[in-house]
């Protein structure tokens, strides 16, 4: 009989994580040689890239604001995902009279929001055009962080707010603005509560996992893509490991 607590919780996830990076890697190895698999269409990421190449035409500001999530903990994942969509679009749109702009609620995300638009502007050859308060830190409390974001939409032509981080039912103030100035809202949360408010109030929210699917549909690189693929292959690891488990449970073994 195997002993219950032969594998406790902590060596399970360190297991899942490793295993995670090993086929990771298998798949970014492989992907070089072959082209990338077609994606779902996500309406969400189709209308990103139409709003980036409106702001550009019209003169307008997309405004991507990355929540207040802490880097060192699990929060963490969507706030860095909000920073991979930041230095997308910023590649693209910082030719515009008015490049890019980012919020934050959180002071190391407000650093590396900084550090993200000055590399993008650089890697386009628009170093000269870089500003560091283009990313700012809006407020460090939840609703303060709303408050401070306010005035970037609504004094800072926006046409396009993208949200994509930790937040909380203070969510709600950033998107009415968004819609109030007429602005398109894109956002995806990883806090169940933040989701419900977006699921009612974005024009075009991304539902639990499509968030972090972000990488790979705007094209971020080869391990966005093997991502992806990884994530499908441990969803079937996960259920086999259910259905075993409750077999050897059923058998007692277990």
């Amino acid at each position: 009989m195997i002993p219950p607590n032969l594998f406790g919780i902590g060596q399970m996830g360190l297991l899942f994580v490793i295993l995670f990076f090993i086929i990771l890697v298998i798949f970014a190895f492989f992907g070089r040689r072959r082209p990338p698999a077609a994606l779902r269409e996500i309406p969400a990421f189709q209308k990103l890239w139409r709003a980036v190449g409106l702001a550009v035409e019209a003169g307008t500001r997309l405004h991507l604001t990355l929540g207040r999530g802490n880097l060192s903990g699990l929060q963490s994942g969507s706030a860095l995902i909000g920073l991979s969509i930041l230095d997308r679009i910023a590649r693209t749109a910082s030719i515009s009279d008015r490049p890019p702009i980012a919020t934050s609620g959180e002071g190391t995300l407000g650093i590396l929001s900084q550090d993200t638009l000055y590399n993008s502007f650089r890697a386009v050859g628009q170093g000269g055009q870089y500003d560091a308060s283009l990313g700012r830190i809006s407020g460090l409390t939840p609703f303060a962080y709303a408050a401070g974001t306010l005035p970037a939409i609504y004094d800072e032509h926006v046409s396009t707010t993208i949200l994509s981080g930790h937040f909380g039912s203070e969510v709600a103030l950033i998107t009415d603005a968004s819609e109030r100035v007429g602005a398109t809202t894109l956002a995806g949360s990883d806090e169940v509560s933040a989701q419900a408010v977006l699921y009612a109030a974005a024009q075009e929210p991304l539902i639990g996992e499509e968030l972090y699917a972000a990488g790979a549909y705007l094209k971020a690189g080869l391990f966005h893509n093997a991502s992806l693929r990884a994530q499908d292959v441990l969803r079937w690891v996960l259920i086999l490991a259910i259905l075993l488990g409750a077999i050897l449970k059923f058998l007692q073994i277990l």
